[in-house]
């Protein structure tokens, strides 16, 4: 009854982002096309480095875009569920705001996480969907569809973990009054998630890995599909999701603790 009730709210939020989004549609236009442009340059990248060389982190061309597409399409479904919603949280702390949600007869945390679905990166959804099957379909690899459905499985897993990761990095603005500077870190961050992890070695890798596991994101479900499943490498990157949820559940009720409410 619960999933059933959640759903329901889930579908009130998408109608009524979708109806405000269309309001402002010049801006909503330009927000597709600034990501169109994201994707240009991250295709262009690739081709560019593989002008130089032939593997990139033991994968050729071929493989290496379809890592590319992949972290592409973890990107788009964190844009369109998560980023509004994390992006107005530091506000909606300083000023007291929210207040509103904690009164509200449902999880504070998915209310907050998910109330803005962005329609504008629906639609850069579709266009990363659609640059992920040209890149399988010019791999010359035999895919199979159980192997494809773990892939978009895995792929899924990952933007829930980059959502936990900029929650996470978000968090102290509880016991702190700047949020905005807690942003630049995580997109800094970021960046790791659009490389290939086997370019990286030491114990930078092996934090890319577990502590800031930006490489699991989107680069251990390419390895899944391409490399063939190994069931190390999805353990590691179902223990690591399940250890980031539990110890964002804890921040969250610590945070809620330390929260200073409009009518304190």
């Amino acid at each position: 009854m619960n999933l059933v009730r959640y759903l329901r709210l889930y579908a009130c939020f998408i109608r009524f982002s979708t109806s405000r989004s269309l309001e402002f549609r010049i801006d909503f236009f330009f927000k597709v096309f600034m990501d169109l442009a994201y994707y240009g340059v991250n295709i262009a990248f690739y081709q560019v480095i593989f002008l130089h060389t032939e593997l990139l982190g033991g994968w050729n061309r071929d493989q290496t875009l379809v890592f590319m597409a992949g972290f592409l399409l973890v990107d788009a479904l964190v844009m369109t569920l998560f980023s509004n919603n994390i992006w107005w949280l530091p506000t909606f702390i300083n000023r007291g705001d929210l207040d509103y949600y904690l009164l509200r007869p449902v999880s504070s945390l998915f209310f907050l996480s998910v109330r803005d679905f962005a329609v504008n990166s629906f639609i850069n959804l579709l266009f990363a969907a659609g640059i992920l099957v040209w890149a399988l379909s010019r791999a010359a690899h035999p895919w199979s569809g159980g192997g494809i459905a773990l892939f978009l499985g895995l792929l899924v897993l990952g933007a829930f973990l980059h959502y936990m990761v900029h929650m996470l990095t978000i968090l102290p603005v509880f016991w702190m009054q700047q949020g905005a500077s807690l942003h630049t870190i995580f997109y800094s961050f970021q960046r790791f998630m659009e490389r290939p992890d086997r370019i990286f070695t030491g114990w930078l890798r092996k934090a890319l890995v577990s502590v800031l596991p930006f490489s699991l994101m989107a680069s251990f479900p390419a390895r899944v599909l391409i490399d063939g499943l190994d069931w190390a490498v999805l353990g590691h990157l179902f223990l690591v999701t399940a250890a980031f949820f539990g110890l964002l559940l804890f921040v969250w009720s610590r945070g809620l603790r330390a929260y200073s409410s409009a009518s304190s």
